[in-house]
């Protein structure tokens, strides 16, 4: 499946929140249009989407057919999310760094976490920015 990336799509965003709980008043003024791909950076040449599938990092909430922002770019820091190839297999979760050691953690407890092991072939091909889910 190919991802199309659109040069302009936005969308008008209300300045007030929306309450989950009870209903608030509306507000009558508007910001400017919120431009999604600007959001999250879609159309950079560092940043790429990728669908998630399986239910690993429900814990962060990623779910089976989400689509998570990945940036080439960031480098990875010890607690965020990103997507690695380790010994010629693709994961997405949370990245730890324990001196030397790496550990890739899962946010679901019915999901091991990864120890890499030194010899592996293991590369981080992303930090996840941001996430999106249809309903």
């Amino acid at each position: 499946m190919k991802g199309e990336v659109r040069t302009s799509a936005s969308a008008p965003l209300v300045t007030a929140s929306v309450a989950c709980g009870f209903p608030s008043p509306a507000e009558d003024s508007l910001e400017r249009p919120l431009d999604l791909n600007e959001l999250h950076g879609i159309g950079a040449p560092s940043v790429f989407l990728v669908r998630v599938a399986g239910e690993s990092m429900t814990g962060r909430g990623l779910f089976p057919g989400d689509i998570a922002v990945v940036d080439k770019a960031r480098r990875p820091r010890s607690g965020c999310i990103v997507v690695a190839c380790l010994n010629g297999d693709f994961t997405m979760k949370t990245y730890l760094k324990r001196g030397d050691e790496v550990i890739l953690k899962a946010e679901n407890p019915a999901f091991p976490d990864i120890t890499v092991p030194e010899e592996a072939d293991f590369q981080v091909w992303g930090v996840v920015t941001g996430s999106s889910r249809v309903f």
